[in-house]
C-alpha cells in the first residue's frame, strides 16, 4: 500500500503546490455560492469514498479475502454521497439556466409558465377539465 501513496499522493501538500492552478470564474453569490460550496464539497467526498472502495477491493483481493459486508456497507454511503451530488448539481443547472423546473417524464428544463415539455410533449401541469358551472360568490 505505501507504494500506491507514492505514487498517488492524497493531501499532500507539496502535491497540491506543484499542481498548475487553472483560472476560474468568480464565485458567484447568494444561495447559489452555498450550493456551488456544497457541490465541491460533496464531489471531494465522493472522490474519496471512491479511492477508499477501491482500496478496500484491491486490498482484500490482495488478500484474497473478501468481505462483502464492508463492501456493501462502504458502496451504499458512495451511492447516498452520489444522489445528493447528482441533486445539487441538477439544482444548480436549474439556478444557472433560470429554469422553473424539469419535466418529469424526461429532466429537460423548462421556463415559468410552460404547459407542455419541449423535449418530449408531456404535459407539464395537470389540467382539470371545466365542469362547465360558475363559482358562486
Amino acid at each position: 500500500m505505501s507504494s500506491l501513496r507514492r505514487l498517488f499522493p492524497r493531501g499532500d501538500a507539496d502535491a497540491a503546490a506543484s499542481q498548475p492552478t487553472v483560472a476560474t470564474a468568480p464565485a458567484p453569490d447568494g444561495p447559489a455560492a452555498e450550493l456551488t460550496a456544497r457541490r465541491d464539497a460533496l464531489a471531494e467526498r465522493f472522490a474519496q469514498l471512491q479511492w477508499d472502495l477501491g482500496g478496500l477491493a484491491y486490498e482484500m483481493a490482495r488478500r484474497d479475502h473478501f468481505r462483502l459486508d464492508v463492501l456493501v456497507r462502504t458502496a451504499a454511503r458512495l451511492q447516498e454521497v452520489d444522489a445528493e451530488l447528482a441533486e445539487a448539481e441538477r439544482l444548480l443547472r436549474l439556478e444557472e439556466a433560470a429554469a422553473a423546473g424539469s419535466c418529469p417524464a424526461c429532466g429537460a428544463l423548462h421556463a415559468r409558465g410552460a404547459v407542455f415539455c419541449w423535449q418530449c410533449g408531456e404535459p407539464l401541469i395537470d389540467r382539470q377539465p371545466a365542469s362547465g358551472q360558475v363559482a358562486a360568490s
